[in-house]
């Protein structure tokens, strides 16, 4: 970011969004490292001679992503409203989710993975138990048994609500006294009332094996940082600018030809460290916040 006067930053010198500056000190665009590179890196006299820009934006591109998914975790969050068909639609960025949680007046409550199947694609066939294809030679398929038993809320297996009453589901069954042995046996790791989810990663969706109509989930995910292929929209933290140039450096060196294998060492040691030192700066770890942190130990525990 150019340096700008208080009143640009704080207000945009007047102009709508009057939020567009603030914070930006904290990152420095994809646009102006690959310019600092070629100027001060790329040169007859210099290690890295005759490349050209599209190769340096190209594995900058890379170190981003390594960064939003190693170092500098780029967490979004998306709260968004699920419908009667119990499916959400992963965010266009969505490589990974963190945590996925149901918002009940304002209070998150997280959600578990549920590792059995909670949809399939059903294949169309004819009286004979035949595949039908369409022209293409495609398979044509409908709404499966399955999806249709998971929007009745016929297949969860596991505590929950079911009429307002909180109970134990099992064989598609459910029990609500706990004198009849209704949490005998169960699997600690699927103890949570709230509604369980699987993603979907075919069909880019989440399924959600039981849930109230038009419930409010809030997903927290991690995003590649490549801002939907906007490169003027790419920022990186100034803490991990070092790395970001190391990275180029090393990735131009590997693929080229006829360097010395001590060079490549040489960047690949240099990159490592820079890695290093980013993790480090940007793990935001300060005496007083871990001094806070250390003295929930001695809570007592009754």
């Amino acid at each position: 970011m150019a340096y700008i006067s208080n009143y640009q930053y704080y207000t945009n010198g007047g102009v709508t969004p009057t939020d567009e500056n603030w914070g930006e000190y904290q990152y420095v665009s994809l646009h102006d490292i690959v310019n600092d590179f070629m100027l001060m890196n790329v040169g007859p006299d210099k290690l890295v001679d005759n490349v050209k820009r599209y190769e340096v934006l190209y594995y900058a591109k890379d170190a981003v992503k390594e960064l939003n998914f190693d170092a500098m975790r780029n967490i979004k969050v998306i709260e968004i409203n699920v419908g009667d068909n119990l499916k959400m639609i992963l965010p266009p960025d969505y490589v990974d989710y963190i945590r996925i949680s149901l918002n009940v007046d304002g209070q998150l409550y997280p959600l578990t993975e549920n590792s059995r199947v909670l949809s399939a694609s059903a294949y169309l066939q004819d009286n004979n138990n035949e595949v039908l294809f369409d022209l293409n030679g495609e398979v044509l398929t409908g709404t499966s048994v399955l999806d249709i038993k998971r929007l009745e809320q016929h297949t969860y297996w596991g505590p929950g609500i079911y009429n307002g009453c909180q109970g134990w589901c099992w064989g598609d069954n459910w029990y609500f006294s706990y004198r009849i042995g209704s949490r005998y046996g169960m699997d600690p790791s699927e103890a949570n009332i709230n509604p369980k989810f699987r993603v979907n990663r075919s069909a880019g969706v989440i399924d959600f094996s039981s849930m109230r109509a038009n419930s409010l989930i809030v997903i927290e995910y991690v995003s590649d940082g490549m801002e939907n292929g906007d490169d003027d929209m790419i920022q990186i933290n100034k803490f991990a600018e070092r790395f970001v140039k190391a990275h180029i450096k090393y990735m131009l060196m590997t693929n080229k030809a006829s360097v010395n294998e001590y060079i490549v060492r040489r960047t690949q040691t240099e990159r490592k460290a820079e890695l290093r030192n980013a993790r480090i700066r940007m793990s935001n770890i300060h005496p007083s916040r871990l001094l806070m942190t250390l003295r929930g130990q001695g809570k007592w525990i009754k």
